[in-house]
This record gives C-alpha cells, sequence and structure tokens, in this order.
C-alpha cells in the first residue's frame, strides 16, 4: 500500500452543525453543505444546541448554524459554547459577537459603522426632537424586536418611547441608530467570507431588501422573513468588510465563516451594520459552488 493511500476503514469525520429545538433538521440553505461533506468523507448531521445528553467530545468539529433562540437565554447559550471542544467560530469570538456592543470596538478600530446611541437598563433615552431611527436591542437575531420610527410623528414618538421602555425594563440593553435611506432603494448589501488557505476568503453577497417599514410589530417565530438576490459587490464594500474582519479579535484567520452587512449612509459610501460572526445565514443556495466552498472551509479545520 502507498504510504500516503487512506484506507478504506478509516473512520469518517464527524461534524456537528449546530441548530436550535425550533429547526431541528436546520434551515434548508444550511443542508447544502451536508452532501459535500459527505463526499469529502466526512459524517455531518443537525443537533441541536442545548439537547440533553450529547456528547460534543465525540464531534471533530461543531460548526454553529441555526442557532437563532439564543437572545433570551445569551448566558446560557455561551456558557454552553464555552464547554465544546473544537467549536467553529470560537467560543470566545462568539462572546464578543453576540453582544453588538461589537460596533463599539469596530468604530474605534476606524471601521465606518452606523452611528450608534447606547441606551442602558437603569437609565432613561432622551429622544431626539426628529430624524427617522431604527430601535433595537443589543442582543438579538432576526430584526425581531426592532423597528422603525420617523420622530417627527407624534404616534412614532410615542411607540418608540415605549419601545425603548419595554426593552429596558426587560434588562435589555437598546440601540437606537438613524435610518439609512439608500436600503429603500439600493438595498443591504451581505457578502459571506469563508476559510480558504488559512485565510477568510470572499466567496459570494446577496442583496437584501429592508426588513423595517415601520414601528415594531410582533413576530411568530425566530426571525423576520428576507428578500434577496445575488449581488456583485462593489470595491468599496469588499474594502470596508476586509477592514471590519481584521479588526475581529484574536484575528479572522481562527474563523470559519463571516458574514459582513453594509448600507449605504448619507455620503453614498457603505458603513458597517452587522458583521455576523455566529448563526448568520450564509445564502449558500445563491451562488455556483458556494456549499462547496463552505464544505471546504470545514474540512480545513478538522
Amino acid at each position: 500500500m502507498d504510504e500516503n493511500s487512506v484506507p478504506a476503514t478509516r473512520e469518517r469525520s464527524r461534524v456537528a452543525l449546530v441548530t436550535c429545538g425550533q429547526i431541528t433538521a436546520l434551515d434548508p440553505d444550511d443542508r447544502l453543505v451536508i452532501p459535500e461533506l459527505s463526499r469529502r468523507g466526512i459524517t455531518a448531521a443537525p443537533v441541536v444546541w442545548d439537547a440533553p445528553d450529547v456528547d460534543w467530545a465525540a464531534f471533530d468539529l461543531a460548526v454553529l448554524r441555526s442557532v437563532w433562540d439564543y437572545p433570551p437565554r445569551r448566558d446560557e447559550f455561551l456558557a454552553w459554547a464555552a464547554k465544546v471542544p473544537r467549536l467553529a467560530n470560537p467560543a470566545d469570538v462568539i462572546t464578543w459577537n453576540t453582544d453588538k456592543r461589537y460596533l463599539r470596538d469596530l468604530a474605534l478600530a476606524g471601521v465606518p459603522v452606523v452611528p450608534t446611541t447606547w441606551v442602558e437598563p437603569g437609565s432613561a433615552w432622551r429622544r431626539p426632537p426628529g430624524g427617522d431611527v431604527v430601535i433595537k436591542p443589543a442582543v438579538g437575531a432576526g430584526s425581531l424586536d426592532s423597528g422603525r420610527y420617523d420622530l417627527g410623528r407624534a404616534e412614532h414618538r410615542d411607540l418608540a418611547t415605549a419601545h425603548v421602555a419595554r426593552l429596558l425594563a426587560a434588562g435589555r440593553r437598546v440601540m437606537v441608530q438613524p435610518y439609512l435611506a439608500a436600503v429603500d432603494t439600493y438595498g443591504e448589501t451581505a457578502l459571506t467570507f469563508l476559510a480558504t488557505g488559512g485565510e477568510l476568503v470572499f466567496s459570494h453577497a446577496i442583496r437584501k431588501n429592508a426588513m423595517l417599514t415601520g414601528p415594531h410589530e410582533r413576530v411568530d417565530g425566530l426571525y423576520k422573513e428576507e428578500s434577496v438576490r445575488p449581488r456583485r459587490p462593489i470595491d468599496a464594500e469588499l474594502d470596508i468588510a476586509r477592514q471590519a474582519l481584521a479588526a475581529v479579535p484574536g484575528g479572522a484567520e481562527r474563523l470559519v465563516y463571516a458574514r459582513v452587512d453594509l448600507i449605504p449612509g448619507p455620503d453614498d459610501l457603505p458603513v458597517l451594520v452587522e458583521l455576523e460572526l455566529t448563526e448568520p445565514s450564509l445564502f449558500l443556495g445563491t451562488a455556483d459552488s458556494a456549499p462547496e466552498r463552505f464544505a471546504e472551509a470545514i474540512a480545513a479545520r478538522l
């Protein structure tokens, strides 16, 4: 036998694609990577993060995917992540990224970030006299508990004040940001990066339509539905995305995946809205060979 050949009886690597109890079979887009991993000799299966009696040490790698139920239980989720022997992305990055105060760190690093006012529990919000604003919690996912308000309208001012008060009363830190009007025309650009050769490399991008059309409304489920289509990003978007990734604590080379969300600001230059390193939809089905690239990124960490 050639010393470089692999015996046919070699045990296949095992990967957990981590999801939540409401989506036990994974989001359909995430499932696209399973056959590609199988072709590479890797057995992958969805596993619910808080399911009892899971032996996480039995997996060669656990890859966070559809864990969209964590915001109300973030402390529990982070405690779980810290105990998983091999987690992608790493637990310390997840701790940093699941509280959107990471935007402050990125701004200090020189990344153009949407301006944000932070309102802490126990404090009062000094409402601006006007303007179109977005209100959302600092720990959240799927655009839940978020709303858009025109503070020039009396009814919106009252609803915005009530929204902030409701989040603060629940002990949640609040973010208030200007609404970037370009999202209504140009849309939001989400750029996916995947690990290749020891670094994060741009894979593909999509355009998202505006998600927030008015004041907060209750959503039944884990997320608001998105309308997306493929997009070729401009150079300025790629530059800012790479600038944001370069500021990730510990280095972006430790990541298997990342998504960078950008919207043009008032001067038409892109600004960062989110740096998604925990459980972003990767929109694998929107780009040729994206499932294969994700499979390669996972396989490289085994």
